[in-house]
């Protein structure tokens, strides 16, 4: 007996599918339905009958067509497209029915009207590539309209597609006069966004990509833990590996503000790993930096690594933002922008700035009730400010309280309401809820420089000085030009002093005074260590210092003001001032 002969042909295959349709057959099944078939009645079917198309298959959210030309295929989509685009601005975005569309030119196999293989497997495989309104297409189909259609397309580099063997090089249509699908270009978030490009291997070592995609995932994971950023998935910022991108042209593509972007290279066991961070929409670089590691250990340094740089460009984006919103009428802030004004005072850590921050605050949680973070800053920010002295102490530690409970209520995810509980606890001398609460901010937010340096002042006030000093010091390297660094100084200083190491307390607490002469604190801290280091002439000087600014410093004042969690403690600390001729 004679085998059947396989019917084969080449074709350009075109799948395509309803973004989110299982969503929108949960809100109004029949009304999708109907519109759908309306689409096809009106549009789809005519498009393709156009073009020369068969349709193959319809299921319910899709369609399999089979076009004897790339240039048909792709002309038919993107007419489609553009219809579509047109249609749903009139809609609203949870109610439109947007297409995702792959193109690909194959060999097909036909059995009954069906076509089956590899050609068709890619092509289904694109359509799964694109944002909603989007169209991709293989490198196969990009060559047969390449110089015969007047549309730009974007490289996406090579893909490997699900359950195909060979990585197929992909490209994106780009159908409108600005460069893509209206109903494609995503708009920006309310919050600050980044997208974390693949980091690029420059060690000319294929073994090395492993360690410069861990550092990007690594990346993205980590700052997708700071709530108050909008972060890019890995699997929409991979798809530029390997490719030479506009750092613009990814901030439209993927409606984000901000692009982080770097490289690794590696000679022998020297590694250097480079990164910048951009302001897509302007191409305005906000930071740069350059890490230079021995490479040992793989998972330390990739560790070190991450945390060193989502911890350098978080204030960045909050300096950054903050500016942004000072060029906007006060009238025109909206909740976000209003809390990065705040941030941008608060930052400065001076008497009139905080007060400025607050009033921000104030005005950010009266427009704006139901926003966690501006309560939560706001409670903070009256904290700072009670404790430096600069406003009243009882009314500023009711409104905070008040502030952090509604903030708890709202969002108990937000790391800023622990951090603000656990700043509240310490100065109620409620020590070990305070630490508690410091490490369930670390927990949300693993690189808070912020959060650090408050659990190692909780660790000190709790006489834990071995334990406190590796939280300050690693706060200290996470933000190493931060306005607190005379604070997080002058707290190490404390931590020696009640660990008995006077000489280092010395060496510490004389930094922080000469980062911050008005840091009373850090003053008290030399006073008391040097006359316990038996130089008392000179821990009398600095106490005569100290006095004529702070005219009201006691042992009584000390007792009642300075909040270390245990009265042994505490007196541990005058003994020191009272050596150093304090009454």
């Amino acid at each position: 007996m004679t085998e059947a002969r396989v019917e084969r042909r080449l074709a350009a295959i075109l799948a395509a599918d309803v973004a989110g349709y299982s969503r929108l057959m949960g809100v109004d099944e029949e009304g999708t339905l109907a519109a759908l078939k309306a689409y096809r009645r009106e549009l789809i079917d005519p498009k393709i009958a156009e073009h020369r198309g068969r349709v193959v298959k319809t299921t319910g959210d899709g369609a399999l067509v089979e076009f004897a030309s790339a240039v048909d295929a792709v002309r038919c989509a993107t007419e489609i497209q553009r219809t579509m685009a047109e249609r749903n601005a009139a809609i609203p975005e949870d109610r439109r029915i947007e297409f995702r569309i792959g193109i690909n030119v194959g060999d097909i196999i036909i059995d009954e009207g069906d076509i089956y293989g590899d050609g068709v497997n890619i092509a289904t495989r694109l359509e799964t590539l694109g944002n909603p309104g989007a169209i991709c297409i293989s490198d196969n189909a990009y060559q047969q309209i390449k110089g015969k259609l007047a549309l730009d397309v974007t490289n996406m580099g090579e893909q490997q597609l699900k359950n195909i063997a060979q990585p197929v090089r992909v490209f994106r249509v780009r159908i409108n006069e600005n460069g893509e699908a209206a109903s494609s270009v995503p708009p920006l978030p309310s919050k600050p966004s980044i997208a974390v490009l693949p980091f690029t291997n420059m060690s000319g070592d294929p073994e090395q990509e492993y360690f410069a995609d861990g550092i990007t995932e690594d990346l993205i994971t980590s700052l997708s833990q700071i709530n108050w950023l909008f972060v890019i998935a890995r699997n929409s910022t991979f798809v530029y590996k390997g490719r030479a991108v506009d750092v613009k042209q990814v901030s439209r593509e993927l409606g984000v503000r901000y692009v982080l972007e770097g490289s690794v290279r590696r000679v022998g066991n020297h590694v250097r790993i480079s990164a910048q961070l951009i302001d897509g929409t302007t191409g305005t670089h906000h930071w740069a930096e350059r890490y230079d590691r021995e490479f040992t250990d793989i998972f330390v340094l990739q560790d070190e690594i991450t945390r060193s740089v989502a911890a350098a460009i978080e204030p960045r984006m909050l300096a950054a933002e903050g500016v942004r919103s000072l060029s906007r009428s006060p009238d025109d802030l909206d909740a976000w922008a209003l809390v990065a004004r705040a941030l941008t005072h608060f930052g400065r850590l001076s008497r009139d700035d905080t007060k400025i921050a607050i009033g921000i605050l104030e005005q950010a949680t009266a427009r704006y009730p139901d926003y966690a973070l501006a309560h939560s800053l706001l409670s903070y920010s009256l904290i700072t400010a009670s404790h430096m002295g600069w406003i009243d102490e009882v009314e500023a530690l009711k409104n905070s309280r008040r502030h952090i409970n509604v903030a708890a209520k709202l969002d108990d995810n937000d790391p800023w309401v622990h951090i603000a509980f656990g700043y509240l606890a310490m100065l109620e001398r409620r020590g070990e809820e305070s630490i508690t609460a410091y490490h369930r901010a670390l927990e949300l937010n693993p690189n808070s420089a912020v959060a650090h340096g408050q659990l190692g002042r909780g660790l000190t006030w709790a006489g834990r000085s071995d334990e406190a000093i590796p939280e300050l010091e690693l706060a200290i390297r996470l933000s190493p030009y931060d306005p607190q660094k005379p604070i997080l100084v002058g707290t190490i200083a404390l931590a020696h002093y009640f660990a008995g190491r006077f000489v280092e307390a010395i060496d510490f607490a004389t930094e922080s005074c000469k980062l911050r002469p008005d840091y009373w604190s850090g003053r008290r801290v030399l006073c008391a260590s040097l006359a316990k280091a038996g130089r008392v002439d000179e821990a009398r000087q600095e106490l005569a210092t100290l006095q004529k600014e702070h005219r009201e410093l006691s042992l009584g004042w000390m007792r009642q003001h300075v909040p270390i969690a245990t009265a042994e403690l505490l007196e541990r600390y005058l003994d020191g001032l009272r050596a150093a001729g304090l009454t």
